[in-house]
């Protein structure tokens, strides 16, 4: 498989991935979801919107799938256009890796929750824990690093072989700050949906969201449109 067919199969798993992450957005803004710190209230949630956090769960499993390979194919195109910028490469594939592990943790705990609550009489202690374990992964300070981590190892990778346009680099610098300041959210007050920021505002999951999907949609489409690639000569 030549490189330019890889980068366009990574560029359309990207995009796949894009389009499974805003299929999910909307099923997250439906209902009123409780407090965390109240299990019996979140049990009765989860089971009036079961088939929605069911179909939640299965959309990141295709979301999770489709950034594996695109990962797979950035770290292939990295080690082909230089050799020396290989280990930036595989270190932004094992971010990737641990990314979509914690978040498959998160998914697991939250499955847990949905089909404990599908049982009618959901055990309120264990819906709570199961929930309040998902915090600090999905969409919380856990998340954020290790994507930060794999946002910047794909900026310095692209700014030292460019087998991506130079300014998405400079997106996926800018995005990966930007995890990073939503890290301490954890320490700033109880869970509050409502809240900017603590550790399930909104206002964090927004700023470590929406810039990473602006660097995946601009990364897969320059995988797609880029004719081909420039060896960079290593200096020895």
């Amino acid at each position: 498989m030549s490189d330019v067919t890889i980068s366009r199969w990574s560029g359309c798993f990207g995009l796949l991935a894009v389009i499974c992450w805003l299929a999910e957005i909307p099923l997250w803004m439906i209902g009123s979801p409780p407090s965390v710190y109240d299990g019996a209230a979140l049990g009765r949630y989860l089971f009036s919107i079961r088939d929605i956090a069911l179909t939640r769960v299965l959309l990141d499993q295709g979301m999770y799938v489709a950034l594996l390979v695109f990962a797979a194919g950035f770290r292939h195109l990295v080690r082909r256009a230089n050799p020396d910028a290989e280990w930036i490469g595989t270190l932004a594939f094992g971010a990737m890796i641990i990314w979509l592990a914690v978040t498959l943790v998160a998914d697991g705990l939250e499955g847990g929750a949905i089909l404990d609550a599908m049982s009618g009489k959901a055990d309120a202690a264990a819906v709570r824990a199961l929930v309040e374990g998902t915090l600090l992964i999905y969409n919380g300070s856990i998340a954020f690093m290790v994507t930060a981590l794999f946002l910047a190892a794909a900026g310095i990778a692209t700014f030292a072989t460019r087998i991506l346009p130079f300014w998405t680099g400079v997106i996926a610098t800018i995005s990966a700050a930007l995890c990073v300041a939503c890290v301490p959210a954890m320490y700033f007050g109880a869970v509050d949906y409502t809240k900017f920021y603590n550790a399930g505002g909104w206002g964090a999951t927004i700023i470590a969201n929406i810039p990473p999907i602006i660097w995946f949609v601009v990364a897969s489409v320059s995988m797609l449109l880029r004719p081909s690639f420039k060896t960079v000569s290593c200096a020895h």
